[in-house]
């Protein structure tokens, strides 16, 4: 399993953040990266060792050459054609104390909507391939999107693939006409392991807990049971639900978890209390490349678990969305090496 490819499929788009905790534009500075959910997944499982391949458009001028460099140099394999003229943007603005983070998109008419299934050669996408990875981020930026996000989800099945999806529920990018919960049950038909929130549940699945409310920073993992039974019910192919659980003291400071739910257990990770965060974006996306990552290195559902927590942990000490750490770094986190002392 670990000599195979984990797929992963989205939109690469560009991050341009604000420097340090400043307002956007409080100094004419915007700092860029390329970015998007399924590759910053796909970053996380390289550096971890394992073979990635990402799936995705971008344009053919000199960001989409850059964008396609960018995966080059993270040791990712891509089918990228080009589509459109322009890359998508989002500004990311960096929270501290009791302001929160925010995210501005700027995605419309990108590459992703102006390509279809024909764009891509699948047999040669799946080859040798054990894993393919999507978010809700992907289907909720057209309807065009949506469809070959189920294509896709379709043709990996049909090849034998283990299915993730991170619902990813992101309020602000659904405006094509539908909801989420009108698009992503479909995909779920396709679904292995699905990795989400209550609240992305909530409104992608529209399942609703009345056990449980994130909006108020504190996360009880036993209230989770009866909306993890609930989705199991609804959706016969699930097999496992993984959940990041994040209590929110505030923007620097959270304690951070997780839960793996079969039909038939919950296990828990060990909580870390993170203070003076350096970035929280890009938390979820790395809890879910160190769960796929996990899988593939470890024999057990617990030891993938706590792999996942402890590198998505990690990641909030790092600028940017990469979860840049290795897989030494999340094993010795892992098994208690927490102390942040030099390393000579």
């Amino acid at each position: 399993m670990p000599n195979q490819y984990i797929v992963g499929m989205g939109d690469l788009l560009m991050a341009l953040r604000s420097p340090n905790y400043e307002r956007l534009l409080q100094s004419p500075v915007l700092i860029p990266a390329f970015s998007g959910a399924e590759m910053n997944v796909c970053v996380s499982c390289s550096q971890f060792g394992l073979k990635t391949r990402f799936v995705g458009a971008v344009p053919d001028n000199s960001l989409g050459h850059a964008a396609i460099k960018e995966l080059k140099k993270e040791g990712i394999e891509h089918y990228t054609p080009f589509a459109g003229s322009r890359i998508g943007l989002c500004f990311v603005e960096r929270g501290a104390n009791q302001r929160g983070s925010t995210v501005l998109y700027d995605r419309e008419y990108i590459p992703i909507t102006q390509v279809s299934p024909q764009d891509y050669n699948w047999d040669e996408i799946f080859q040798d391939a054990g894993w393919f990875h999507i978010t809700g981020i992907t289907p909720a930026l057209g309807q065009s999107v949506a469809d070959l996000s189920l294509y896709a989800m379709k043709k990996a099945k049909e090849k034998g693939l283990t299915v993730s999806c991170d619902l990813n529920f992101r309020k602000k990018l659904w405006n094509y006409g539908k909801e989420a919960k009108e698009v992503m049950p479909q995909l779920m038909k396709y679904c292995d392991v699905l990795i989400g929130n209550e609240e992305d549940i909530q409104h992608s699945l529209g399942i609703v807990s009345d056990e449980i409310d994130v909006t108020k920073g504190d996360v009880q993992v036993g209230n989770y049971k009866p909306i993890l039974d609930k989705v199991f019910s609804l959706h016969s192919n699930i097999q496992k639900i993984a959940v990041s659980l994040r209590t929110s003291i505030n923007a620097n400071h959270n304690r951070w978890s997780s839960l793996l739910a079969t039909r038939d257990t919950i296990i828990n990770a060990k909580t870390y209390d993170i203070t003076d965060i350096v970035d929280r974006v890009g938390g979820g996306d790395s809890f879910a490349g160190g769960l796929i990552a996990g899988f593939h290195l470890y024999n057990n559902d617990q030891e993938a678990l706590e792999f996942a927590t402890a590198a998505s942990c990690l990641k909030h000490s790092i600028y940017g969305d990469f979860n840049l750490i290795s897989k030494e770094e999340a094993k010795g986190l892992m098994e208690g090496d927490g102390s942040g002392r030099v390393q000579r």
